[in-house]
């Protein structure tokens, strides 16, 4: 069966994807990153985005089969050394300010079968050589947004009952759900949700708790948060002041932690889908900022490597608040996708925090960053922390505590 008004819906997805996620300014460069099995979809965006103006629209494709085969066979000269004209174009992407859509459509699991030493290795080297467009993102020089697409492998995981089209079907019915294509005007129903998220965020910023404490049977965490930082949700500005959406669905409103001041123990509330490997019941004990125990019920050799790829990984770098009664938790799925699950849940990252999240950090040196407790490394992991029984205090400089979060909702 194929979902009714399908194309219809896909088209208004790519539309808004161009026109709200990065928001194409006339004669900009817009580079796709989209799997080789999202064709018809890659098509209708490189359409939307010339009719809103774009000077040109570079596609950089994948294949899950290629990247296994290469993870599984390569050299290790091969897997650590990127070539430098991948080097080149990331700083291309960076220096001309480029608009970044990434659909993501793989399948969750897709390298559980391979040496996770090799995909540790790869990583860490691709980490280091695309440093250039990671920083531009994380610091919104430029407009980029995440997006999702649904794809056999990834449908059969989230509804393991259903079968082939049947699968991908019901999974873009929860893409457009979530990413509000199925409102008469999806436009506009994101200019509402971006206003509502905007109003929590204003609230955060004025209160400027010095730390957050959460707790629930499973955690017991008090996290600090550097001076005058900034909560950001929803819509973005990048460097030109232009309005973009960084990830299709959200729900949160997030900001960086001090990551000298965080202490305690936290467990993961949902899978998180990493490397090509699902990890479940993380649980991490914190010592004035970094991870000093980690076990893992599923994963743990996998997150084992993870804490492994640079010094900043063992410290937080995104601090993020999302209700309980958010449409993605009430829908109760389990996407094994972190665009989905972190938009479900309250949650944290490993690795490295924007610049942003502190006021004037984007013009700051990295010492100058690094002396407010905002944390460097070359990769950024969110996983997933919030349930129905959390609850978060806010407490001011002097002392006093105000709820922020009970049982999972803000209070």
């Amino acid at each position: 069966m194929v979902m009714k008004n399908f194309e219809e819906k896909l088209k208004k997805y790519a539309k808004l994807i161009v026109k709200v996620g990065v928001n194409v300014q006339k004669g900009q460069t817009v580079v796709l990153y989209i799997n080789v099995d999202q064709q018809h979809l890659a098509h209708l965006i490189i359409e939307e985005a010339y009719a809103a103006g774009a000077g040109k629209v570079m596609v950089k494709w994948s294949d899950t089969f290629a990247q296994q085969q290469f993870l599984t066979h390569a050299s290790t000269e091969n897997l650590t050394t990127i070539p430098e004209f991948a080097k080149e174009e990331a700083k291309y992407i960076a220096q001309n300010r480029c608009c970044r859509i990434s659909v993501m459509s793989e399948d969750p699991g897709a390298f559980a079968g391979i040496d996770q030493k090799r995909v540790a290795a790869y990583q860490a080297a691709n980490g280091k050589a695309l440093m250039p467009v990671r920083k531009a993102t994380q610091n919104n020089d430029l407009s980029w947004t995440v997006v999702a697409a649904a794809s056999v492998e990834w449908a059969e995981k989230v509804f393991p009952d259903l079968k082939g089209e049947a699968a991908v079907d019901r999974l873009w019915e929860e893409i457009f759900k979530t990413t509000r294509i199925d409102q008469p005007d999806p436009i506009k129903a994101w200019q509402e949700h971006d206003q509502k998220l905007h109003t929590k965020e204003d609230w955060l910023n004025k209160e400027q708790f010095s730390a957050l404490h959460y707790t629930s049977p499973r955690t017991d965490l008090t996290i600090g948060l550097p001076e005058n930082h900034v909560w950001e949700g929803g819509s973005s500005k990048n460097a030109a002041g232009i309005t973009f959406m960084a990830n299709m669905p959200t729900e949160e409103c997030f900001t960086a932690p001090d990551n000298r001041r965080i202490n305690g123990y936290v467990t993961s509330t949902k899978p998180l889908s990493y490397a090509g490997n699902i990890l479940e019941d993380m649980k991490f004990t914190f010592k004035d900022g970094k991870v000093v125990d980690v076990t893992a019920k599923k994963g743990q050799e996998v997150l084992e490597h993870l804490l492994q790829t640079d010094d900043g990984v063992k410290s937080l770098g995104e601090v993020s608040l999302v209700p309980d009664p958010s449409p993605i938790s009430q829908s109760g799925i389990i996407f094994y996708n972190t665009l989905f699950d972190e938009n479900a849940s309250d949650h944290l990252a490993l690795g490295a925090a924007y610049p942003f999240n502190v006021k004037g950090g984007t013009k700051m040196s990295e010492a100058e960053l690094k002396a407010k407790g905002i944390n460097f490394s070359q990769t950024h992991v969110d996983f997933m922390v919030g349930s129905a029984d959390m609850n978060i205090d806010g407490i001011k400089k002097d002392g006093t505590v105000v709820p922020v979060f009970r049982n999972g909702d803000w209070a």
